[in-house]
């Protein structure tokens, strides 16, 4: 009989803020300084540009409050895994492992190491496979600093989250004080029309990550009372660094040139310090897809840990170190996948286009369902149990399905051929997910 416990389990050791540094680190990288342009494109004034990072906000914190109802209620390692497995049953809890541990955390990881490499090799440049190599060193490090132990790995992340809020807040702070742009063009200025949506696609690009704070339940001290007030609070710094570093680009640059620029963070930086502004950036961009990778690698692996423990066919991954606090075999595997999808990045035209297009239908898909899954939670258990209730249920949680549907929707209409790859690998583990059934009774 397969006993899904035999493995080692996680411990509440992190604190408040060591999961907070973990939701910045995903959540703050490279998408600030390539996504505000096309947000731009879709803003009519700077007031609007602006109008929509704030809505940014909001509407993550709708979903987060509805996250910290399901986590405070369940923590598990697990965490959006968890959660659906206890909802719908153990076929779609293993269809979101698997797609997360091939598609959707694997991807996102490769996609800030390809990142990384690609500005290390502004610096320092090693030949047609450069950025490649830099993101697979970066990959090799970092999992193994997660294989050392937790408690390295999330002092290392508390170091890099705050270099980076800092150094951004220092620039949004600095622009205000500095000779402005034109915030609204009166020139060729773009219709509002069927633009919004738009806009709030790469708005909400640039803020997602959040969620990833539920796969640390398990291993946050007093999870059940702790859980909104670390979403919360991280979602509110990340808001302001993104409204500053937004104000920034419109009060050194004005809209015009913001609409046009290819390298916004670069533009930025040179308009401030001068030609040194280059170099200054790609350090910037270099910390920030660090603290990314970690972070991601981080939690990518508790789901992998849950996989093996519940799955027979994937028991490995289930075993937890307890002397280093840490699923050593899940990073080991999930570091594995990662190296194979930068090497089919190194054979692509666009590595980065192609990761993004492979991770975002099957990531909004599983976001959608979690948040139903509240629904489902709350007409079968006894409200009295909950240390956290939703506030304006069930309004909160039907405004986040809906913005999740459009998002979905969006991603499988303006993505290249890589979605369907994505979606495609997510499939196969249907027969993986019948042969485990079919040949291992759970316990």
């Amino acid at each position: 009989m397969w006993d899904r416990h035999d493995g080692g389990s996680p411990r509440p050791i992190l604190s408040n803020l060591n999961v907070v540094a973990v939701i910045i680190g995903i959540v703050i990288g490279i998408g600030i300084f390539r996504l505000p342009p096309l947000v731009a494109q879709n803003a009519s004034t700077g007031t609007q540009f602006l109008g929509f990072w704030v809505a940014g906000g909001l509407i993550s914190m709708v979903g987060a409050l509805c996250y910290a109802e399901l986590a405070s209620l369940k923590p598990d390692a697990g965490g959006e895994y968890y959660l659906l497995r206890k909802a719908y049953g153990s076929t779609i809890g293993f269809l979101f492992s698997w797609g997360r541990m091939t598609v959707i955390q694997t991807g996102s990881i490769a996609l800030a190491a390809l990142i990384l490499g690609d500005y290390a090799s502004r610096l320092v440049d090693l030949g047609p496979y450069s950025t490649s190599i830099y993101a697979a060193v970066s990959v090799l490090l970092l999992t193994g600093l997660n294989i050392w132990g937790t408690r390295p790995s999330k002092n290392t992340q508390n170091v890099i989250t705050g270099i980076v809020v800092f150094t951004l807040l220092t620039i949004g702070i600095t622009s205000l004080f500095m000779p402005f742009g034109s915030v609204d063009s009166s020139g060729s200025l773009l219709s509002t029309e069927g633009t919004t949506g738009m806009a709030m696609i790469f708005v909400l690009l640039t803020y997602g990550g959040w969620n990833e704070a539920v796969y640390l339940s398990a291993e946050l001290k007093d999870a059940r009372e702790n859980m909104l007030r670390v979403l919360i609070s991280g979602l509110a710094i990340i808001t302001i660094v993104y409204v500053l570093v937004n104000l920034a680009y419109l009060q050194i640059l004005g809209m015009e040139t913001l609409r046009s620029a290819d390298a916004i963070g670069v533009n930025l930086m040179e308009s401030m310090i001068g030609d040194r502004g280059g170099v200054i950036i790609s350090l910037i961009v270099i910390v920030s897809a660090l603290s990314t990778t970690n972070a991601t690698i981080i939690t990518g692996a508790r789901t992998n840990y849950a996989m093996g423990r519940d799955y027979p066919l994937l028991k490995k991954l289930g075993i937890w170190n307890q002397k280093r606090d840490t699923p050593r075999n899940a990073l080991l595997a999930q570091g594995a996948i990662v190296m194979l999808l930068i090497l089919l990045g190194a054979l692509s035209d666009d590595a980065v286009s192609t990761m993004v297009d492979y991770t975002a239908p099957v990531f909004w898909f599983f976001i959608l369902l979690t948040t139903i899954s509240l629904f489902i939670f709350r007409s079968r258990n006894d409200l009295s149990d909950y240390p956290y209730l939703v506030p304006f249920y069930p309004l909160t949680p039907i405004l986040f399905v809906l913005a999740c549907s459009y998002l979905l929707y969006s991603s499988l209409a303006f993505t290249g051929i890589g979605a369907l790859f994505g979606i495609g690998i997510l499939a196969l583990g249907t027969p993986l997910y019948l042969w485990n059934q079919r040949n291992f009774s759970e316990k």
